[in-house]
């Protein structure tokens, strides 16, 4: 594995590389119109990359389309691709932006890599093997009081009357509460203890399988809002530390109504 994932890095790196060559901090798009245009280029930019170089390092993976981003993934080996995770923030002249590949194996992430190409950080994990930032290892929050926990979120796609109501009624039990997009960042946050958990409403499996495993691999729980272990096709997700997962899960359950 540690070879596959050596492969894996070079090619996320050399595709963040050809990413960062089209970055500028000074991008200020004008419309939905022009950031659409700016992000199918850029998407089509990494992919041409990623998607020849990923299928040669592992013939028998197969690509998650579109269409299986909320849904559970058939037997076998997939990669979880998203060519530019926080494009929104790139074409803004924002650097938080990566490339980020997952390895999943029978709807398991085995095998992350998550590349910020603006200060050249690269995140990797390993079923087993831990989370590491540049080489460095990542541990969790080792906080077990919800009442002095750092909790981020992203907004969801729809639902927004349903996390309207959550955050409000979070506010009341966290110290701080916030919301950010994309949503591999705050998980990476959660890996490296900077902040305590991260929870979402309609997650999608390209955007959070990186750090589903980065954060369980840091020593963080990751489940559903249904309590169970989080898989591909699981509506929701919150990842956090241990000492403050459970209190969580059960403030959100109890506001969660479906």
């Amino acid at each position: 594995m540690d070879k596959l994932l050596d492969q894996v890095k070079a090619v996320v790196v050399q595709a963040g590389a050809a990413l960062h060559d089209e970055y500028t901090d000074t991008a200020r798009p004008a419309d939905k119109a022009d950031m659409g245009r700016a992000g199918k280029r850029l998407d089509d930019l990494v992919t041409g990359i990623l998607e020849p170089a990923l299928a040669k390092i592992r013939p028998q993976a197969r690509w998650i389309g579109d269409d299986q981003e909320m849904t559970e993934l058939p037997p076998g080996e997939w990669w979880a691709v998203d060519p530019i995770e926080g494009g929104v923030n790139f074409v803004h002249g924002m650097d938080q932006w990566a490339v980020t590949v997952t390895l999943l194996r029978d709807n398991d992430p085995v095998l992350a890599v998550v590349h910020q190409p603006v200060g050249d950080r690269t995140w990797t994990a390993v079923r087993g093997g831990g989370s590491f930032l540049n080489g460095r290892p990542l541990t969790v929050s080792a906080k077990t009081d919800v009442g002095a926990a750092i909790v981020t979120t992203t907004q969801p796609r729809t639902l927004n009357r349903r996390f309207g109501d959550a955050v409000a009624d979070l506010l009341d039990e966290v110290l701080l509460l916030r919301s950010t997009v994309p949503s591999t960042f705050p998980q990476l946050d959660v890996a490296e203890g900077h902040v305590d958990a991260y929870w979402q409403y309609e997650c999608d499996l390209v955007g959070v399988a990186a750090g589903v495993l980065l954060v369980t691999e840091a020593g963080g729980v990751v489940t559903g809002l249904d309590g169970e272990p989080w898989r591909p096709g699981h509506p929701d997700i919150l990842a956090g530390a241990p000492g403050v997962h459970e209190e969580l899960l059960a403030l959100l359950k109890n506001k969660d109504v479906r």
